[in-house]
């Protein structure tokens, strides 16, 4: 073992075997530990969300009431909602995977550009909330260490990412169960311990509501509550992540992603209805310097009668544990975020690297980008929550309100074959029509005070996909016309091959998916070299990514598609006259496991020349490059550095 991955191993942990099913149950998520990890993002938007309705209310705080109720039942809304999402795709995709299957591809590009960003402002916007409850309790001058708190704490999670998922849940477990804990006491006693003002806050509320409508108007007394439920839109954020990943979870996945959405439906419901229900019965009013959170805490927990150092030391204890929460949720970027990336790079596009799992088989390149794009917002942002919340919640209703469209498109479809259709159609239609409100509200509302800021993100992020689906399908295009030329004659299978020398020259072939490909770099090699090599050896790795990565049968599958991969380069052999075999291997790292096979296949045929090819365009630049013909450069590199031979012959598209 080298020193690189000995450092390496210290790092990010010591690698795992795809190929294990004792790996895939160790790092599968229970509901519980799903709820940690893809649920605390929903439930720490309760420390931003409410407060945000609330101030919108301005004046007209009896509204609370109203907005409390209706808090709860949206969370209830679009939870049961992606319930149909985790029933109709098992297999994760979330809000990506139901545009493009139910809408169109362009609609899931779409959707998928605007959870990318979405996540990368989730695990921006979790940050820098968690600092600003932290540093309510210290001295205003502190502020100045706020942003580099924040841009270390990126980094930490990053790192922690890149040693495994579970791993970094399990570590932020405790912070997440001391939030539920806290919080679970303050709000229960809150409302309990205030009967008294909770019976005359019913009928204090309809009697404020009917004078606010008598003065200005039903219609402007409707406007203005809808106007402060739609700009606490946030509060509904990250609801659909376990639909986004749902492939992580233990078996049966459909139920446990269920019961993953029940666990944070009750817990956010309860939390963000009733911190806006304690606003209200406890009358709190911002304070320069602090979240309304932070003084309605502080006001509850100094109703205990208690030693005022007590009460800040509880009142610490609080808000320590929801800027934990906040933590615990900006590593849900890093769980969700990396997914969509890997789903989209799937379908092409984004750059396929995007797909690859690391040895701890987590999506590490798609870690990393969310990583570096979380850190460039904070820098530009400085950690302003009221910038990013802005920022946030447009593209969260975006994706909804795609999704909700999906869904009513496939039951309107399913009419005719499922008795289900007409209730669960109305049922996507509610939750259609108010994300789609709120998403309505928020833009017209915020687009002036930095929601534009979002649109063209977003908008550049689909211009970059496009451009690289469009090289991608002209790349396709020409490689199957090359597939076509050479692969039109059949080879069947010979009864009596020629025999190998494992002593004689041999040419080994590293082939990939296409066939025409690996043909054309034979006819190469017998060009160049004629009637020298007397056995041909064809080696291909195909890697378990994201997508493979997801139970015994994509494994089984990706064994079946190489097999037949390669026997068709021995029979095309066999057929004229060649002497032939092939092997094969799966795993995380291509090249790694196509260097392996090298080594193997050298100690067999000692005296052999290694060859692949490359793609040349007539007008190659960065893009190209880092699009294409990374495995064939760093698979020369290393055979090199290993004394192999090997030789890289041109395929100009």
């Amino acid at each position: 073992m080298t020193t690189y991955e000995k450092l390496r191993h210290l790092v990010i942990g010591a690698p795992l075997d795809p190929l294990s099913q004792k790996t895939r149950q160790h790092i599968a998520l229970v509901a519980f530990l799903a709820w940690v990890g893809l649920g605390a993002d929903g439930l720490s938007s309760s420390a931003y969300g409410p407060e945000e309705a609330f101030r919108a209310l301005g004046a007209h705080t009896h509204l609370g009431l109203y907005l409390a109720v209706a808090t709860a039942a949206t969370v209830f809304i679009i939870s049961l909602a992606y319930n149909q999402v985790i029933e109709l795709f098992p297999t994760g995709g979330g809000g990506y995977r139901v545009a493009s299957s139910l809408i169109g591809p362009r609609a899931g590009l779409v959707s998928g550009a605007a959870l990318i960003v979405d996540y990368v402002l989730t695990i921006a916007i979790s940050v820098a909330s968690g600092f600003d409850a932290l540093f309510s309790l210290l001295p205003a001058g502190a502020g100045v260490l706020k942003l580099g708190a924040e841009l270390t704490l990126v980094a930490m999670l990053l790192w922690l990412n890149l040693r495994g998922m579970k791993e970094s849940i399990q570590i932020l477990l405790p912070i997440f169960l001391g939030f539920v804990i806290t919080h679970v006491i303050l709000i229960s006693y809150g409302i309990l311990g205030h009967t008294q003002g909770l019976t005359q806050v019913v009928p204090d509320a309809v009697a404020d509501t009917k004078q606010l409508a008598h003065d200005i108007g039903w219609v402007a007394a409707i406007s203005l509550f809808l106007r402060a439920y739609s700009l606490g839109g946030g509060t509904y954020t990250g609801i659909e992540a376990v639909s986004n990943n749902v492939q992580t979870l233990r078996e049966p996945r459909v139920r446990t992603g269920k019961l993953t959405m029940f666990y944070m439906a009750v817990s956010l419901a309860f939390t963000a209805g009733g911190i806006v229900l304690l606003y209200l019965l406890w009358n709190a009013q911002p304070v320069e310097g602090q979240t309304l959170n932070a003084v309605l805490f502080g006001t509850i927990i100094e109703s205990f009668g208690l030693p005022s150092s007590f009460n800040r030391i509880a009142l610490l204890a609080v808000l320590v544990t929801e800027a934990g929460l906040l933590f615990v949720a900006a590593n849900t970027g890093f769980l969700g975020g990396p997914q969509v990336l890997s789903n989209m790079a799937g379908d092409s596009w984004l750059p396929h690297q995007f797909r690859h799992l690391s040895t701890r088989l987590v999506t590490q390149n798609g870690i990393v980008i969310m990583g570096l794009a979380a850190l460039v917002i904070l820098l530009w942002s400085r950690g302003s929550v009221d910038l990013l919340v802005v920022l946030y919640s447009i593209n969260v209703f975006l994706t909804f309100s795609l999704s909700l469209l999906g869904l009513c498109i496939y039951w309107w479809r399913a009419r005719a074959t499922d008795w289900r259709w007409l209730h669960r159609l109305a049922f996507s239609a509610l939750g259609l029509t108010v994300t789609a409100g709120i998403l309505g509200v928020t833009v017209v509302e915020k687009f002036g005070e930095g929601g534009w800021v979002t649109v063209v993100i977003t908008s550049l992020v689909i211009a970059v996909c496009f451009a690289i689906h469009h090289h991608y399908d002209w790349v396709k295009a020409r490689l199957k016309e090359v597939d076509e030329i050479f692969t039109a004659a059949q080879c069947p299978k010979s009864d009596n091959p020629p025999r190998l020398d494992p002593e004689a020259p041999t040419a080994v072939f590293m082939v990939g998916s296409s066939r025409g490909g690996g043909i054309h770099t034979v006819l190469w090699v017998q060009r160049l070299f004629p009637n020298h090599f007397r056995n041909f050896v064809f080696i291909g790795a195909k890697a378990v990514d994201a997508q493979s990565y997801g139970g015994s049968e994509q494994i089984g599958a990706l064994r079946t598609a190489l097999d037949r991969a390669l026997t068709f380069y021995v029979n095309y052999c066999h057929a004229n006259a060649l002497a032939a075999t092939a092997r094969y291997s799966l795993g995380t790292d291509r090249v790694d496991e196509l260097v392996k096979l090298a080594e193997e296949t050298q100690r067999d045929f000692p005296n052999c020349v290694f060859f692949t090819s490359k793609l040349v365009f007539r007008n190659e630049n960065w893009v190209t490059r880092l699009l294409h013909n990374q495995t064939a450069l760093a698979l020369q590199r290393k055979l090199h550095l290993n004394g192999m031979q090997m030789v890289i012959l041109p395929m100009q598209l």
